[in-house]
């Protein structure tokens, strides 16, 4: 069985970041980006469950995440699997769009988790070379331009929507406790704070934002603070002061979930930026 290995890189200047990995025992904790994220599948099984179901993606297939989409992952069987993913803000992504639009246009919606597509496969693949293989940024911008407009003509809707099946008044409970979680992300609240925030009570609260996104509002919480720490490292902050900064109890605390939620550890994150 092959050793479990990545390789990350990511822009000094946008959000834009991309990851080369093969994975046969690193198993991802649930967890969602801020960005949009594709993949594409070159060796293996990857299954994994998003939106309420079960996914498995083989080897060329392409996968579609939207921001905020929460998801886990893991091999499917003892070989592993091997994947290419970027991750895009949704600025960059609604730039694009604009730009071959000459208008503003809102956020694609990607209804499908896992898509079976050559053309994109091979898109993402040219992609995902060029920033880890140290191409030139206008070529990097001519690809990232092809890939968002494939991608979108060929697996999205447009605008992106509320997911219909959730009534309005979870969507209501579940956007003002995302809301006060993500005004004081290093803030401790607790479940009747939420309960208060929301006038509803502890359960209702806790099964209201479950349905929207997918998780607990512990766990979102804990992505907000990885989301801090990964800013922190960014801007050039030590590891141990991103973690306390950030809210994780130590250095080692940060290490273990940024490892279970992005599959890289703090250090590697850090050093991905191109010299």
């Amino acid at each position: 069985m092959a050793q479990d290995w990545s390789r990350y890189w990511r822009s000094p200047d946008r959000s834009l970041e991309a990851m080369h990995a093969h994975f046969a025992r690193h198993v991802y904790h649930r967890h969602s980006h801020e960005t949009y994220s594709f993949g594409v599948t070159e060796e293996g099984n990857q299954a994994f469950t998003c939106r309420g179901a079960a996914h498995t993606s083989v080897t060329g297939m392409v996968m579609a995440f939207n921001p905020d989409d929460p998801h886990d992952g893991h091999a499917a069987d003892a070989l592993g699997f091997t994947y290419r993913i970027i991750h895009i803000g949704p600025e960059l992504v609604t730039g694009v769009l604009g730009d071959l639009a000459g208008r503003e246009t809102g956020p694609p919606l990607f209804p499908r988790p896992v898509v079976r597509d050559a053309v994109l496969a091979a898109g993402l693949r040219a992609l995902h070379t060029a920033l880890l293989g140290g191409a030139g940024a206008l070529r990097r911008d001519e690809l990232l331009t092809a890939v968002v407009s494939s991608i979108v003509r060929r697996a999205a809707t447009r605008p992106m929507r509320a997911r219909e099946a959730t009534s309005a008044d979870a969507r209501r409970i579940a956007e003002r406790v995302r809301s006060r979680l993500q005004d004081a992300p290093l803030a401790e609240v607790t479940a009747d704070d939420l309960a208060a925030v929301t006038g509803r009570s502890r359960f209702a609260v806790y099964r209201a934002f479950r349905a929207v996104y997918g998780m607990a509002p512990s766990d979102y919480q804990r992505l907000l603070r990885l989301r801090t720490a990964r800013r922190l490292i960014a801007q050039g902050r030590s590891l141990s002061e991103a973690a306390a900064e950030a809210g994780f109890a130590d250095q080692s605390h940060l290490t273990r979930w940024f490892v279970r939620c992005y599959g890289i550890s703090p250090g590697d994150y850090r050093a991905a930026v191109p010299v």
